[in-house]
């Protein structure tokens, strides 16, 4: 049973940074390098978003919001799946999860959470003005 554990959520000031992490477990070493892995977010009564996708190799997607703040990056020796967050605003709060999916999946659409097969717990992240 595959299962997503995130951590690295906290609160900040406006234009601090946060490194969020999520690590596969139970899926094989073979079987993650062939997954595309993404963050997403969630504000109370908001649609699930999109942040960024890392696909096959060092394939890479950001949605508007993130690009030139965030860094999404993926550690296949660890299964673990990095955001690196800088300049934070308040827009920014939300629960973001991590989410993975066999490639051929998602690879149409990586920000987009309907191919995705599975998604870790959240990790709230909050950020003050």
């Amino acid at each position: 049973q595959v299962q997503l554990v995130e951590s690295g959520g906290g609160s900040v000031q406006a234009g601090g940074s946060l490194r969020l992490s999520c690590v596969a477990v139970g899926l094989d070493d073979r079987m993650y390098t062939y997954y595309s892995m993404a963050w997403f977010r969630q504000s109370p009564g908001q649609a699930r978003e999109g942040v960024a996708a890392a696909g096959l190799g060092a394939s890479t997607t950001y949605s508007d919001h993130a690009k030139d703040r965030f860094i999404i990056s993926k550690d296949n020796d660890k299964k673990t799946l990095y955001l690196q967050m800088t300049a934070l605003e308040p827009n920014d709060t939300a629960v973001y999860y991590c989410a993975a999916a066999p490639t051929t999946s998602v690879v149409s659409a990586p920000l987009l959470p309907r191919g995705y097969r599975y998604w870790g717990q959240g990790t709230q992240v909050t950020v003050s003005s």
